[in-house]
């Protein structure tokens, strides 16, 4: 009797610990999820500021020819 508690013990703990993985496993996916995105995001803002950057670049040169 003590050996096949023990067991059903341990097969407890273990489908305890599945589910946590299984819970950890869907939560990291989607954490990949918004890391994908917010590197989409930084891409965007990264071309946005060197297009930024140029007009203010054409903006001085215009300042200077007028000088």
């Amino acid at each position: 009797m003590g050996q096949s508690s023990e067991n059903e013990i341990l097969a407890q703990q273990l489908s305890s610990i599945a589910g946590n993985v299984a819970a950890l496993e869907k939560r990291i996916a989607e954490i990949e999820a918004v890391i994908e995105r917010l590197e989409t995001a930084a891409e965007t803002t990264s071309r946005g500021m060197e297009e930024i950057s140029r007009h203010w670049d054409e903006v001085y040169r215009a300042m200077r020819r007028a000088e």
